[in-house]
This record gives C-alpha cells, sequence and structure tokens, in this order.
C-alpha cells in the first residue's frame, strides 16, 4: 500500500497519476470521498491492478457521522488490511491512499471538527504503519518518508 498526504490542492492526486502512469500501462480508477461515499465493493468490482482512494479525510468524517470514534479508527484498521491482503493476491496489483492533512493549524472550535482532526490524525498514522511508501506532496513535489 502506498499512503500519499500532504496539504489541500497541493497536487497529491495529480503526482499520484503521473507516478503510476509512468509505471502501468493500463489507466486505473480514482475512488474520490469527495464526490460520494466509498464502499469496499465498489473497490472489488474493479478489475484494474492499481486502485488509487481519494479523501481519506472526507471518508473519516462520513464514518464518524455513523460509528464512535474508537469504532471508525477499528473500521478503517480492518478496511486497511483487506486492502493490503488485496493487493497481496497478485504481484503487479497497488493500492494507493490519498488523504489531506488536517491535524495542522487552527485547533477548530466546534467539539465535532476536533474530533474529526483527531481520529482523522490517528487513522492517518495506522495508514502509514502498514503503508510500503508513504509521500508527502507540496505544491505537486513529494517528498518521500518511508
Amino acid at each position: 500500500m502506498h499512503f500519499v498526504t500532504g496539504g489541500a490542492f497541493n497536487g497529491k492526486k495529480e503526482w499520484v497519476k503521473n507516478y503510476y502512469q509512468s509505471r502501468y500501462s493500463n489507466s486505473f480508477p480514482i475512488f474520490s470521498a469527495y464526490k460520494e461515499p466509498i464502499t469496499l465493493s465498489d473497490v472489488n468490482q474493479t478489475n484494474n491492478e492499481v486502485i488509487i482512494i481519494e479523501g481519506l479525510e472526507q471518508w473519516v468524517k462520513t464514518e464518524l457521522d455513523e460509528r464512535s470514534p474508537d469504532q471508525t479508527r477499528v473500521f478503517f484498521k480492518d478496511e486497511i488490511r483487506r486492502w493490503i491482503s488485496w493487493e497481496k493476491q497478485h504481484p503487479n496489483r497497488k493500492f494507493i491512499l490519498i488523504g489531506t492533512d488536517i491535524t495542522k493549524g487552527i485547533v477548530p472550535m466546534a467539539m465535532e471538527d476536533r474530533l474529526w482532526r483527531d481520529v482523522t490524525g490517528w487513522v492517518f498514522q495506522d495508514a502509514v504503519k502498514q503503508a510500503d511508501r508513504v509521500d508527502v506532496v507540496w505544491y505537486g513535489l513529494n517528498q518521500r518518508l518511508k
């Protein structure tokens, strides 16, 4: 699994597309939590070797509407395990997860926004621990962390 993070509107998705298009000949889907809720069944229905999900922080917010903070974190830990399992089923498969870093800056005043920020940070930490590769993208330039 490859986890990519960075600031909003800093070129994360474009960097990922360029990076993987140069390595894979086929096109690949990008599932976006900014457009609609993501389900694992959507991801499993594709036959592509590369799957990209963007908007992890938005997906966390959606799940927090349905679950407690602890349940949300467990949900994403389970999802990450499933994605890694899918990836390992074939040597050419690659799963890429993109999340905008919302953990910096001014602490939100509203309790639900602070909770979203905290849980997102925990989910990102869990993703980084499981990822084979981690990149931060700022202004279209990546810095590899892992």
